[in-house]
């Protein structure tokens, strides 16, 4: 998977535990309603985004990731997270960018367009504040 978009935010390297470390990354993506996706890079990853400043293009190879915890209640709760995994330099125009945003992608062995995506997610009640 690939996000594209611009950088908003570049964070230090943070040193998590002994033997880990990891460095975040915020991209604004072009479409109609643009997000804010916060991006994890790891470890050796973490040097990839030292080339890089506030405000450049770029394309993000990504994975998602999800966990499962059980808390001392004996709740099961679940977190994701998106983890960097590459970075490049983009130089897509709008009009590719549209054309992009507009091609159907796979959701659970589903092919669905962005539009569809949109659609379903305002359908869906949550008690956000936004």
């Amino acid at each position: 998977m690939e996000v594209i978009g611009k950088i908003k935010v570049i964070n230090s390297t943070q040193q998590v535990t002994d033997s880990y470390k990891k460095r975040e990354l915020v991209v604004t993506t072009a479409e109609q309603y643009p997000q804010h996706i916060l991006i994890e890079f790891g470890q050796d990853k973490c040097d990839l985004l030292n080339n890089y400043a506030i405000g450049d293009e770029v394309k993000v190879g990504i994975n998602l990731r999800g966990r499962e915890w059980v808390n001392p209640q004996g709740e099961t709760k679940y977190f994701n997270s998106v983890q960097g995994w590459k970075i490049s330099k983009d130089s897509v125009d709008q009009s590719t960018q549209k054309t992009q945003q507009s091609q159907p992608i796979q959701v659970n062995n589903v092919q669905v367009n962005n539009a569809e995506v949109f659609q379903l997610s305002q359908e869906t009640e949550d008690d956000l504040p936004f």
